[in-house]
């Protein structure tokens, strides 16, 4: 998907009209989901997982040929990854449908509520933000996991996938909306917008009044140019130049395990680590089992001076580009510093806000890193891996936002919800001028 968002004035009428036709009927949807009990979303979500998984061959046969156009196109191996399903993909997603339908309605629940002192009842409650759009690029499970948290937390959802994905996307929202139907929700609270006009997408974040918010999954292009250009309020997600820094009094082993971890397990998803930092007064016993590591798991690493001469010639010569890039790849940028501070001033002036590790055995350390940090997460002696909404016990994630309104970090079904307040009394007027 190309970053560009076209100008509403150069958007032909038909497809205007099609993308707001789908955003009034997702109004009309949502207006019936928030009456739906959640029994009756919990039932809808398990029936899903089902058919997802009886329909996987369905599936499968329709993400194959996905996946050959987009390497006969070029795609590299990273972005395929993201795309490819397998059937334990598959089942992984139906399984983030279930654990959502294990957790807690925050539609109705009070945040707080007291007694006026005339008597009038007033509580603070948790209601569906209504009409949820989604641009995202090339990654089926986001289809299913946006269908999922959208429905239990009370909202319809526009989706606006890539055309490298459109034969997965379709077949999952098909079986999605049938199973909807079904269950005797209205099928419109799950819609696939046309992928082939960035137009689309102009259309969908500028629906101010039909769609109450937007939220973009996939690279900085796709999502600067989402915030930037929308009038429908935007959550911006997803950018992940992480960072793990080793402190000078880190386990070496526990740095090794974590470094890796961060990077190689997969590293087209934004929690991979993207840039590790080295204390000077352990580099020179860390650099080279770290570069060898991270050779065995496949990944070449880009480093500054310190890092070429400790690490060996499979060391390729870090650029000033390289400490800002989110490779999603097997690459990762490698810098020694001299202090503490030159650790916390790098990720202050190349972190993204993502999620960013300290490996250290100092308390105080650990301390000044998590409240120095400004970063939606922050792990201690952990891998940056773990930043995602089922780890978090979200059962699955809308995204991961890196802004600080309204919501931070994994996304999952309370930050899919506002609050109204609600009153309560018997007559009551209130005085005074």
């Amino acid at each position: 998907m190309t970053s560009t968002v076209q100008s509403p004035d150069t958007v032909p009428d038909a497809l205007r009209e099609q993308v707001h036709g789908a955003a009034r009927r997702a109004r009309t949807a949502a207006g019936d989901l928030a009456l739906a009990t959640r029994a009756e979303k919990d039932a809808a979500l398990h029936a899903m997982a089902d058919a997802l998984v009886t329909r996987t061959p369905e599936i499968l046969a329709a993400n194959a040929e996905d996946v050959d156009a987009a390497r006969e196109s070029g795609m590299t191996e990273a972005l395929v990854d993201r795309l490819n399903l397998t059937a334990e993909r598959v089942a992984s997603v139906a399984d983030g449908l279930r654990s959502v339908a294990g957790l807690a309605d925050p539609a109705g629940e009070v945040v707080r509520g007291s007694v006026l002192p005339n008597g009038v009842q007033l509580h603070q409650v948790r209601v569906p933000l209504g009409v949820v759009g989604i641009v995202y690029e090339g990654r089926p499970n986001v289809t299913v996991d946006a269908a999922g948290l959208t429905l239990k937390s009370g909202n319809a959802t526009l989706l606006r996938g890539s055309s490298s994905a459109e034969r997965s996307n379709t077949a999952l929202v098909t079986i999605l909306r049938e199973t909807l139907a079904a269950q005797g929700l209205p099928a419109d609270s799950v819609q696939l917008l046309p992928c082939h006009d960035r137009a689309s997408v102009t259309h969908l974040i500028t629906a101010r009044g039909l769609v109450d918010i937007v939220i973009p999954r996939g690279g900085a292009g796709l999502i600067q140019a989402v915030v930037q250009q929308a009038t429908v309020p935007a959550i911006e997600t997803g950018v992940g130049n992480c960072h793990v820094f080793v402190d000078a009094s880190a386990d070496l082993d526990m740095a090794l395990r974590l470094l890796v971890n961060s990077k190689a397990r997969r590293p087209s998803v934004c929690n991979a680590a993207e840039t590790f930092l080295v204390h000077r007064d352990v580099a020179a016993e860390f650099v080279p089992k770290a570069v060898s590591a991270l050779a065995e798991a496949g990944v070449t690493v880009h480093g500054d001076g310190p890092v070429q001469q400790l690490g060996g010639p499979g060391v390729v010569a870090a650029t000033e580009g390289d400490w800002d890039t989110e490779y999603l790849a097997l690459d990762i940028a490698g810098r020694v510093v001299d202090s503490f501070g030159d650790a916390l001033e790098h990720i202050a002036d190349h972190g993204s806000g993502h999620t960013e590790a300290i490996v250290t055995s100092d308390v105080r350390s650990a301390r000044l890193f998590t409240s120095r940090v400004d970063a939606a997460a922050v792990m201690v002696n952990a891998s940056t891996a773990f930043t995602d909404g089922g780890e978090f016990g979200m059962g699955a994630e809308i995204g991961i936002s890196t802004q600080k309104l309204h919501a931070r970090g994994p996304m999952g079904l309370t930050e899919l919800t506002s609050t109204k307040w609600v009153a309560h009394g018997d007559g009551q007027v209130r005085g005074g001028s």
